[in-house]
């Protein structure tokens, strides 16, 4: 499950909780970053995924593969909050890909994550 925590200027503060699926990314996430964009031409993201995210569906890899492609230069940066060592395995992997700053954060240094992206 996807929830806003925070969305001021040109920045969203998404939190997943449980199991992330495509729906998640359809009625939150996505009308978020598209209504930001009516504003802003590049957005900051802080991706928030704690203990109780416990994992994406097939459906929620590929919506997030989609808004990663739609919105590809749209990010000015991405900070990514978490613990789980394969979503920071992951986000080093793929970082290369993101034209913008992509910074992984543990869930003890949310408030220099929030820093760093504002």
């Amino acid at each position: 499950m996807f929830e806003i925590i925070k969305s001021k200027n040109n920045m969203i503060h998404l939190k997943a909780s449980g199991e992330v699926i495509a729906s998640d990314y359809e009625m939150v996430l996505i009308p978020a970053l598209e209504n930001s964009l009516k504003e802003y031409n590049k957005l900051r993201m802080i991706v928030e995924l704690g203990p109780d995210m416990s994992g994406f569906s097939a459906g929620a890899v590929w919506e997030d593969a989609k808004v990663g492609m739609n919105h590809l230069t749209q990010f000015e940066k991405l900070a990514v909050i978490t613990d789980h060592t394969w979503i920071i395995t992951s986000v080093k992997v793929f970082a290369f890909l993101i034209p913008c700053p992509v910074k992984v954060f543990s869930t003890t240094q949310s408030a220099d994550a929030i820093s760093w992206i504002e």
